[in-house]
């Protein structure tokens, strides 16, 4: 584990780790089982499961749907999705100064995410980041998302640092996993949704209990 003080860039997952978009991901769903005579979604159930991406919250929320079912209505949740605006989506509170600490000391900072390109940079742009990232990986940027490594090297490559001084910050295994087969050090974010699983079990580095505990092992006086 590096010391915080000596990263060149820290990179972030999206959903879960710098924002909570549930609230407008399960209305997105509870519009879609609408229109198709479904019941509505336990809003708790789905928002565990969040940062596993579109398929997922489609099978937490339209339990016994087959495979070819959800592929057929994915496209119509992220159109009912991406249409919303992210009206509800805000940071997490304590986010803004770790971004704003992380700037202020010469540390870029970037995202590393699985959500497309085509949703990832409005939100960006809907929380004030969008000029402010340094680096955008999405799910669509290449041909392997996470957990492969490739989207973190990719990451590291545009900001130009050493994935060895990097820090990988994310609310899934699947962030741990990308993190530490790209050679960075990786930070569990048990604030986020997780996906129902513990972060402590993870392999992480570091798991960070809160945003202010990460601000404060990350930003020290």
């Amino acid at each position: 584990m590096i010391d915080p003080r000596l990263a060149q860039a820290v990179l972030f997952d999206l959903d879960g780790t710098l924002a909570d978009s549930a609230p407008d991901l399960v209305a997105a769903l509870a519009t879609l089982c609408k229109e198709i005579g479904h019941a509505a979604p336990d809003p708790q159930v789905v928002s565990r499961v969040v940062s596993a991406g579109g398929r997922a919250i489609l099978r937490s929320g339209l339990p016994g749907f087959d495979e070819p079912r959800i592929e057929e209505l994915l496209s119509r949740y992220l159109d009912l999705y991406a249409r919303r605006g992210n009206a509800a989506t805000a940071l997490y509170a304590g986010i803004e100064p770790v971004l704003a600490g992380l700037e202020a000391r010469g540390i870029a900072w970037g995202v590393v995410t699985n959500k497309v390109g085509w949703l990832a940079a409005p939100m960006l742009d809907h929380l004030g980041l969008g000029t402010r990232c340094a680096a955008l990986v999405a799910g669509d940027t290449l041909a392997r998302r996470k957990p492969d490594p490739d989207p973190v090297l990719h990451a590291c490559a545009m900001l130009k640092v050493d994935p060895a001084r990097t820090l990988f910050v994310g609310d899934d295994l699947r962030d741990i996993e990308a993190g530490r087969a790209a050679g960075t050090a990786t930070v569990a974010a048990a604030w986020g949704y997780l996906n129902g699983g513990d972060p402590h079990a993870w392999g992480a580095d570091r798991v960070a209990a809160s945003v202010p505990a990460l601000h404060a092992w990350l930003l020290p006086d």
